[in-house]
């Protein structure tokens, strides 16, 4: 198959995978996922999750395009969304909103269309701009040289992106496996490159969307874009080596240990939260008559903690929730800090456990 010509991944030979090599890659991401999709479910509340690993995957994807602030900043973005942020803090947000929104929708439908990716992409990039319309979109390489040309007609695209949602909700006793579609769905996604802006976050989205359409996630928690961003040479190349020499089974294995490799690490990131979140839960119950399950799930949920956000999850007056939150900076459980003219309670151990990785 040749992006740019009628060709779709409908029509494609899936038998040139069937190697010992992409077997053995595919045993060990469906086995590692496997563990994430279940030590995901140990976690009685799962806002905390999504949350928390959404705004990490939304920090390094939007790293990969360059696009970066400081944890502090996107901390603190998070607690109060409508504080002065500097821009880059603000498309991350922009990022886990679109994701949240995605995600929400294919819960809900168990479908992945392009009205889905239209939405998303327009969440992300705060325009409805929708596909492109206009030619002249190339990608260059880091001197300027065009390296690629994406389809450019708004017809072709059109017709481009039907072929892909058809392949996407392909039925899932069909060729090939579930993994190996998310790897050919992102590369078919990425060189058709539908929009004027934020393709290839919009594509590290649909990875893990698709993941949750296929059940083989609940929740979109699979932290994927650390291990491309640090493979990013690679990434890259793998793309572009597909456009120009057909290299599939490369690029397929990248994949596959791309998921297996930030399952690994989801893996163990969950582990650490779920154990601060087990000893945060006995020092309050041992020191604090106002201990509730509530409470604590608020203090993970996010890395800073308002007054306000006591107010509306426990239901107290604010000179009640910032009597708590002071007793709990007091024992050194939570660190106060002012920021502006408001007070934030940083939840340190759940801070160490995102930097865990």
């Amino acid at each position: 198959m040749h992006l740019g010509s009628p060709s779709s991944l409908r029509e494609f030979d899936f038998s040139q995978f069937e190697t010992p090599a992409v077997f053995k890659a595919l045993n060990k991401a469906s086995r590692t996922l496997a563990e994430l999709k279940g030590i995901a479910e140990t976690i009685p509340n799962q806002a905390i999750l999504i949350n928390t690993l959404t705004l990490q995957e939304a920090e390094v994807s939007s790293e990969i395009e360059n696009i970066v602030t400081t944890q502090d900043e996107l901390f603190r973005g998070d607690a109060s969304p409508d504080s002065q942020l500097d821009p880059a803090a603000k498309e991350v947000l922009y990022y886990r909103e679109a994701l949240a929104e995605g995600f929400s929708s294919v819960k809900e439908t168990r479908l992945l269309t392009n009205s889905q990716i239209l939405t998303i992409q327009a969440c992300l990039e705060k325009n409805r701009a929708g596909f492109r319309r206009v030619p002249g979109t190339t990608l260059k390489d880091h001197r300027g040289k065009v390296v690629y040309t994406p389809p450019q007609s708004a017809s072709e695209i059109d017709h481009m992106m039907s072929e892909l949602e058809k392949f996407i909700h392909l039925p899932p006793e069909q060729d090939p496996d579930p993994l190996i579609r998310m790897a050919l769905i992102h590369h078919q996604f990425e060189s058709i490159h539908p929009f004027y802006d934020g393709n290839g976050r919009t594509g590290r989205i649909l990875n893990v969307l698709y993941l949750v359409k296929e059940g083989l996630l609940n929740i979109p928690v699979l932290y994927l874009s650390r291990s491309l961003l640090e493979t990013k040479v690679d990434y890259y190349r793998l793309l572009q080596e597909v456009r120009e020499k057909q290299n599939w089974e490369e690029w397929i294995i990248y994949m596959l240990e791309a998921v297996a490799d930030s399952s690994a690490r989801t893996i163990e990131i969950i582990r650490v939260i779920r154990s601060a979140v087990l000893e945060m839960k006995h020092r309050i119950r041992e020191a604090f008559p106002f201990y509730s399950q509530d409470l604590v799930n608020i203090l993970f949920t996010h890395p800073y903690t308002k007054i306000s956000f006591l107010v509306e999850g426990l239901g107290v007056s604010r000179i009640t929730a910032a009597k708590y939150l002071d007793a709990l900076a007091d024992k050194e459980l939570l660190e106060k800090r002012k920021i502006g003219r408001s007070n934030y309670y940083l939840n340190s151990s759940l801070i160490r456990a995102l930097a865990s990785d």
